[in-house]
């Protein structure tokens, strides 16, 4: 019977415990140093050319994602890396332009290069559940550096997940539009807004979808990417229309093959003959030649995107973007002619070429619904100036617990009317300084277009909240200037003052 040697056994115990209180320390090591490190100067487009992999489960054209293939795509892509000092960008855009995508290589590259917080918002939660399994799975099995970075999934580990993917450094976190729990669950770097013209008008009533999620990225000032991409929808309802619209509107200018005139593609200038829609050419503004579709690789090799106005937020940059783009393989000049013309039967159908191919906002004719006439006859004025019709002044005051909220309006002829000032009067009904200020407004003047002055001729106050402490101020001003009233049913618009006016003008 042999007798282990324990000496030589504590040794070999002792030489473990270090060489794994080594190795512990030299991992922590890295992964310290690695949080350390600057991002990485790579920007989105190299680094989905160099790492991004397309799969037959999500990609029409699978193996090795290539830049070349949509050339429009590199600047937007990288206005997206951490090296540009962009933090909006706007995309409008028709549908099926390889725009998804390459939001997904931002992902890719955010996991990979420069981990953060991510924030991902499809228009419903079950699109966003959808976008995970068909998208968003497919994106990190298929590219080894972002599938040894995402923990895998484990039914005893929540960190990945089908809304949620954690990584080292950074969590995605996937939700619906829909859903203001998920739109304010946790601050966010990165946002990655989809089809945001099929958001609802407000998350849970809570307000915004794009607004809730913009406000995650607060913390991050200077450092915060927004990427917000749509194919529009109706004009004066678009979200993605009214993003363009206030940045500096790029379109991407190619150089015709004859005259070499850069220019941005337009439909009108894709000509063809009657019934003819394979000989479909697009004319060059310049030489007027006709440009066949065979031109359309080198076309798209040599454009460069070119700002057409000055972006109201320099930090903000926006890109438009129709079918007429779409590359050698993808929707061919011949198709949109034949979409064009099986359109023509139905206005629905006039409005979805335009929305999806197009990449335009449609605007409503004939018999518009009420919101569009209204939004047709609004005008411009200042706050706090009386427009030109404007002929006396009345306002409304309602009384909250903590503030007293108070509209003025211009009232003109017709029962026209115009809201001059929206005024807030911290404090509520307790507070004596309220009415002080809720007082002064009585003798306040308000300026006219036309350079006169007017005061208030009548105040309406709502008795719905602290009735006692609303009659007892109303008393003391006197009925000439102030009115108690039970809400809207208090209130005649065909009679909006009754008795005594002090509003006149001297023009």
């Amino acid at each position: 019977m042999s007798v282990p040697n324990s000496t030589a056994s504590r040794r070999s115990a002792s030489t473990s415990a270090e060489t794994d209180s080594f190795d512990g320390s030299d991992r922590l090591l890295r992964s310290w140093g690695r949080g350390m490190r600057p991002d990485a100067d790579l920007t989105v487009s190299q680094w989905a050319d160099a790492h991004r992999m397309l799969g037959s489960r999500a990609s029409a054209e699978p193996g090795r994602y290539r830049t070349a293939r949509t050339p429009y795509m590199r600047e937007i892509m990288d206005a997206l890396s951490p090296s540009s000092a962009v933090q909006r960008i706007v995309f409008m855009k028709a549908a099926q332009v390889g725009a998804t995508e390459a939001g997904n290589n931002w992902i890719g590259f955010a996991i990979h290069q420069a981990p953060g917080p991510m924030l991902a918002v499809q228009p419903t939660v079950e699109l966003a559940k959808r976008n995970s399994r068909q998208r968003i799975d497919p994106l990190i099995e298929e590219s080894p550096e972002l599938r040894e970075r995402v923990k895998p999934a484990r039914s005893r580990d929540a960190g990945n997940t089908m809304l949620s993917k954690e990584f080292a450094g950074g969590i995605l976190i996937m939700t619906g539009a829909n859903s203001a729990v998920g739109l304010r669950s946790t601050p966010a770097r990165y946002i990655f807004l989809d089809e945001v013209d099929a958001y609802p008008a407000s998350a849970d009533d809570e307000g915004d979808p794009v607004s809730l999620a913009e406000a995650r990225t607060l913390t991050f000032a200077h450092r915060r990417k927004v990427f917000l991409v749509s194919t529009p929808t109706i004009r004066g309802l678009s979200r993605i229309e009214r993003e363009y619209e206030t940045s500096d509107q790029r379109r991407f200018f190619v150089p015709c093959p004859y005259c070499s005139q850069f220019q941005w593609l337009k439909f009108e200038r894709l000509r063809w003959d009657k019934g003819r829609p394979e000989a479909a050419a697009y004319h060059c503004e310049g030489c007027e030649r006709a440009i066949a579709e065979h031109h359309k690789t080198a076309l798209l090799e040599a454009g460069e995107w070119r700002a057409t106005a000055v972006a109201a937020d320099p930090g903000t940059v926006g890109y438009h973007l129709s079918a007429l783009y779409s590359p050698i393989g993808w929707l061919s000049w011949e198709r949109i002619v034949r979409a064009w013309e099986a359109a023509q039967c139905s206005d629905e159908a006039i409005r979805a070429f335009k929305n999806t191919i197009l990449g335009e906002t449609w605007v409503e004719t004939g018999e518009a619904p009420d919101w569009s006439r209204l939004y047709d006859r609004r005008e411009t004025w200042k706050p706090g100036i009386v427009p030109a019709g404007g002929l006396f002044l009345t306002a409304g005051a309602d009384v909250q617990k903590d503030r007293i909220e108070v509209d003025v309006w211009a009232w003109g002829r017709g029962g026209t009317s115009w809201l001059v000032d929206h005024i807030v009067i911290e404090g509520g009904p307790d507070h004596q300084g309220a009415w002080l200020e809720l007082t002064k407004l009585l003798d306040r003047t308000w300026a006219h277009q036309y350079g006169a002055y007017l005061r208030l001729a009548k105040l309406a106050i709502d008795t719905g909240y602290e009735a006692p402490a609303v009659y007892s101020w109303s008393r003391r001003q006197g009925v000439a200037q102030v009115a108690p009233v039970k809400g809207v049913e208090g209130f005649n618009r065909s009679s909006p003052v009754s008795g005594p006016t002090y509003g006149h003008l001297d023009f």
